[in-house]
């Protein structure tokens, strides 16, 4: 029995619904096998994650304020995925994100307009963060240098940077780390709880990638570009460019992440700036299919999740590790059903058993077809034989015969004449 992996013709509105749906399901009794495992309740604890996440508005404001940083780097990923450039990158163009905003905020706050400040940091955090991404992205277009390796590098790299600055250069005095707190004119105004407005910011760009993907040429390039990059050449599509302008825009989103965690979060740049977002925002944009409407759906949802997970140590009295190792459970199901979407699975093995009596069945019936040949060329060939023997002996004989007894007569009548 031999498992086939088939793509699809068409995606049918039936698969659409029907795949994620039994995905979730599957997700839900993996988690529950866990659960049980580990002596815990199933029904309890699905219920302790859902009143965590949405029981409360408390809840809800903290699922909004995961949910901005997976929303943008969830964004900045797959418009670099739409053209299949691996960007791993995320977690470090967020990270170098946060330090442009900061440090404009900080240190460029002084002899100019406040109102300025905010807008220039976030800007600053959208050009730190583009060139970040911009590093790899002409090193493969023009050097065609693994963008999975230098990307996933360069993560390392900021992340080590922004820990010297907190820890030592921009520290503020009297502070094991962190810098000073950032001036209140240059803040992200907060709409309720913690969450703040990089809220709208993260919707506005979602669907401005939308409009770029459905409408524009732009849009279209890159959907070749990631199809077919030889027909994308012959269509006069420059590749290189295509990659550096998308990995720019791709890092500038990634990094106005960043921007949006230090100036409407946390207010200062200090330690928690990179915990995972750019690795989770991989994911969240595999689960949407590279839609950037999806991509809200799911960073909303993965937000929940981990707000949920959160109350699992509390109020379930299980292990943190339970609780991230749950998320993984019912995360892996979700991502495989993302794939049967595109592609259908087929037992080959009775097709393969058919294919091959049926070669048999052909095979002998040319096998016969060859000995009735050869047996009728045989006994054509013996039956001329035949004719032309029998023919010639008896014409030889009759010529014999005829020329003997004539010349016996002749010579008999005109010996006895004589």
């Amino acid at each position: 029995m031999k498992l086939e992996l088939r793509k699809r013709e068409s995606i049918s509105r039936r698969a659409a619904i029907v795949v994620p749906l039994a995905s979730f399901g599957v997700s839900l009794l993996f988690g529950a096998i866990l659960l049980i495992v580990s002596g815990a309740n199933p029904l309890q604890t699905y219920a302790a994650m859902a009143g965590g996440a949405f029981g409360s508005v408390n809840g809800l404001t903290e699922v909004l304020v995961k949910s901005i940083p997976l929303i943008l780097t969830g964004l900045g990923v797959a418009l670099a995925f739409r053209m299949r450039f691996w960007n791993i990158g995320a977690e470090g163009q967020l990270t170098m994100g946060a330090v442009a905003a900061a440090g404009v905020a900080l240190f460029w706050s002084q002899g100019m307009p406040a109102w300025t400040i905010l807008p220039l940091s976030l800007l600053a955090g959208c050009i730190a963060g583009a060139v970040w991404a911009g590093v790899p992205a002409i090193l493969k277009a023009f050097l065609n240098v693994d963008e999975t390796l230098t990307t996933l590098m360069l993560n390392y790299v900021a992340v080590l940077y922004s820990e010297h600055l907190y820890y030592v250069a921009w520290r503020a005095p009297n502070y094991n780390s962190g810098t000073e707190r950032i001036p209140e004119f240059a803040w992200l105004p907060r709409i309720a709880g913690r969450a703040h407005a990089g809220i709208f910011i993260g919707l506005a760009i979602a669907v401005l990638l939308w409009a770029v993907f459905r409408y524009t040429r732009w849009g279209f390039e890159l959907k070749i570009i990631g199809a077919n990059p030889t027909a994308a050449r012959y269509l006069g599509i420059s590749i290189a460019r295509n990659i550096v302008v998308t990995l720019l825009v791709s890092g500038a989103i990634s990094g106005l992440a960043g921007a949006g965690e230090v100036l409407g979060l946390t207010r200062r740049l200090q330690q928690g700036i990179s915990v995972g977002y750019g690795y989770t925002a991989i994911i969240i944009a595999w689960m949407a299919q590279l839609n950037p409407l999806g991509v809200v759906l799911v960073a909303f949802l993965m937000a929940a999740l981990a707000v949920g997970g959160d109350q699992i140590q509390m109020r379930m009295r299980l292990p943190a590790s339970v609780g991230v190792v749950l998320q993984g459970m019912l995360l892996i199901p979700m991502l495989a059903g993302s794939i049967f979407r595109e592609y259908s699975l087929h037992v080959s093995r009775a097709r393969n058993q058919e294919s091959r009596i049926e070669n048999r069945e052909d095979t002998d019936r040319q096998e016969d077809d060859a000995v009735d040949g050869e047996a009728a060329e045989t006994g054509g060939a013996n039956g001329s034989s035949r004719s032309r023997g029998t023919g010639g002996a008896a014409g030889t004989l009759r010529s014999g015969g005829t020329e003997g007894s004539a010349g016996s007569l002749r010579s008999g009548g005109t010996g006895g004449s004589a």
